[in-house]
C-alpha cells in the first residue's frame, strides 16, 4: 500500500489487560506474527531466545516482553507499546502488566487507549485483578471492551465454560458506575495456537462471531464528544530580538486538549479571567486558520494580557469550572498509604501546585462495585473518592466530560514519586 494511503488511515489505540498469566503477551505476539506485523530479524531473535531457553516452540510472548527481568520471570513488568497496521487500519497497542504490583503501569497504558482487550484464562474465570483492570479501564474513559477468553484449548473448547465466564463478566459490569456507557464483545481464543486471533477458527463451531483482528479493524476509533476548546499553555515565547516580527513577539505555546480554536475567536485566559482575541496561530513558519484536538502550536493574542505556564485559553462563553476544591476518584499507586491532611504536589495539565488530600469520602469494593464509607485512607492499588484542596485556583472539567482537563497526578514532594492518578468527579 502506498505510504500516502497509510498516512490517511484511521488509528486505533488499544490496551491489553487482565490478571497475571492470562496470556496477554502471547496474544499480542500471535497478533503481530499472524498479521505479518514483525520483521524477519525480530522473528529470528525470538526464535533464538526460545531455543536457548529450551522451549519446545517459539515463545511469541518474547516479542513484547523485552526487559531481561520480564523474560526471566515470565511476566510483563513495564508497558510495552507495539505499532502495526493492516490494509484497513493502523494500531498502537499497549501490553500492560497483569501482576497486582504493577497496576500503576496498567493505568498509565489505559490513559490514552480507546479500546481494552481484557484477557481471561478459561481455567480461572473472572478474578479480582480482572475486575480491577476492567474498572480502571472504564474509570479512565474506555468505552469499548473486547473480552478475550483465552486458553480455550485447555478446556477442550467447552461452550458451557465460555458462556459461564461471559455471564460472570457481564454481571460484574452491569452493576453500573463507570461501566454504564461501556460495550463488550466476548471472543473465545487460543493465543498459543492462533485460534480466533487473526481469522476465525474451526475449533469452536458454536461461535459465530468475528475473530479478534476482524473486530479491531471495524471497531470505532475513539471519538471525543466534548467540543469546547481547551488550550493548555506550556510556555510563553518572548525572543527579545530585533529581527523582523520578533521585536514585540509574545506567543503562547501549548497543546489543544479539546475542541477547536480559530483565528478571530474571542478567548478567556483562566484562571485569571482576562479576555482577548486570537490574532495568529502558527507552528514555526506554518500558519493555521483553525486547529483541532492534539495540535501543538503557538498562539498570539491581540491584547497584551498576563498569561503564563499553567494557564488555559478557552473560547468566551465556554468557560470550565474555576475553583480550588473538588472531589476526585483516585487510584492509589504508592506502597505508603494516603495520609489525609498531608501536603502533596498535584500536576494538572501544565500547572503544578501543592495540595491537601482528604478526607477520604469512600473506597471502592471491587467485588460489589459499592463505595464503602467510613474509611480513613487508601492503600496500594485501592480506588476511592477523595476531597482535594489546592493551594491555587485551576480551571478544570469533570473527567467524564473531558479527559484532557479532568485528570491529574499526585506526587510525593519528599520522594518526587507519583503516588496517585486522579479523575475529577465533582467540584465543590
Amino acid at each position: 500500500m502506498p505510504s500516502s494511503s497509510r498516512s490517511t488511515m484511521d488509528l486505533l489505540r488499544l490496551i491489553t489487560c487482565g490478571s497475571v498469566d492470562d496470556g496477554k503477551s502471547t496474544l499480542i505476539g500471535r497478533l503481530l506474527y499472524d498479521s505479518k506485523g514483525i520483521y524477519q530479524d525480530q522473528w529470528e531473535a525470538v526464535h533464538r531466545s526460545s531455543m536457548n531457553r529450551g522451549d519446545a516452540r517459539v515463545d511469541l510472548a518474547l516479542l513484547t516482553d523485552g526487559l531481561r527481568a520480564e523474560r526471566e520471570q515470565g511476566i510483563t513488568i513495564d508497558v510495552a507499546y507495539r505499532y502495526f497496521s493492516t490494509p484497513r487500519r493502523k494500531f498502537i497497542l499497549a501490553d500492560t502488566p497483569g501482576h497486582v504490583q504493577y497496576t500503576r503501569n496498567m493505568a498509565t497504558g489505559a490513559s490514552t487507549a480507546g479500546l481494552a482487550i481484557i484477557l481471561i484464562d478459561a481455567r480461572q474465570g473472572v478474578l479480582e485483578q480482572t475486575r480491577r483492570h476492567a474498572y480502571i479501564a472504564a474509570m479512565l474513559g474506555i468505552r469499548q471492551f473486547v473480552v478475550a477468553i483465552n486458553k480455550m484449548d485447555l478446556v477442550a473448547w467447552d461452550q458451557a465454560t465460555f458462556d459461564r465466564i461471559a455471564a460472570d463478566f457481564a454481571a460484574f459490569t452491569q452493576r453500573g458506575g463507570n461501566f454504564a456507557l461501556t460495550q463488550s464483545v466476548v471472543i473465545p481464543v487460543s493465543s498459543l495456537h492462533g485460534d480466533n486471533i487473526v481469522s476465525r477458527s474451526n475449533a469452536a463451531l458454536w461461535y459465530a462471531g468475528p475473530a479478534l483482528l476482524e473486530h479491531l479493524e471495524q471497531a470505532p476509533t475513539r471519538v471525543e464528544s466534548f467540543s469546547k476548546a481547551r488550550f493548555n499553555v506550556q510556555c510563553v515565547n518572548r525572543p527579545h530580538s530585533d529581527a523582523p516580527g520578533l521585536h514585540d513577539y509574545r506567543g503562547y505555546a501549548g497543546q489543544l486538549a479539546a475542541g477547536t480554536l480559530a483565528v478571530g475567536d474571542d478567548v478567556v485566559a483562566l484562571p485569571a479571567g482576562q479576555r482577548s482575541r486570537i490574532k495568529r496561530i502558527h507552528l514555526g513558519d506554518q500558519d493555521f486558520k483553525i486547529i483541532g484536538v492534539g495540535r501543538s502550536v503557538a498562539i498570539e493574542l491581540q491584547d497584551d494580557v498576563d498569561v503564563s505556564r499553567g494557564d488555559m485559553l478557552v473560547k468566551e462563553g465556554e468557560e470550565p469550572t474555576v475553583a480550588r476544591e473538588f472531589e476526585a476518584e483516585l487510584i492509589w499507586m504508592s506502597e505508603q498509604p494516603l495520609t489525609p491532611s498531608r501536603k502533596y504536589i498535584v500536576k494538572h495539565g501544565t500547572r503544578t501546585m501543592r495540595a491537601i488530600l482528604g478526607p477520604v469520602k469512600s473506597r471502592l469494593d471491587l467485588n460489589t462495585l459499592e463505595h464503602v464509607t467510613g474509611v480513613a485512607t487508601l492503600a496500594l492499588n485501592e480506588i476511592g473518592v477523595v476531597r482535594m484542596r489546592l493551594a491555587s485556583t485551576i480551571a478544570f472539567d469533570r473527567y467524564a466530560d473531558c479527559r484532557g482537563t479532568g485528570c491529574f497526578i499526585v506526587i510525593d514532594e519528599a520522594t518526587n514519586n507519583t503516588v496517585a492518578a486522579g479523575m475529577i468527579v465533582e467540584n465543590h
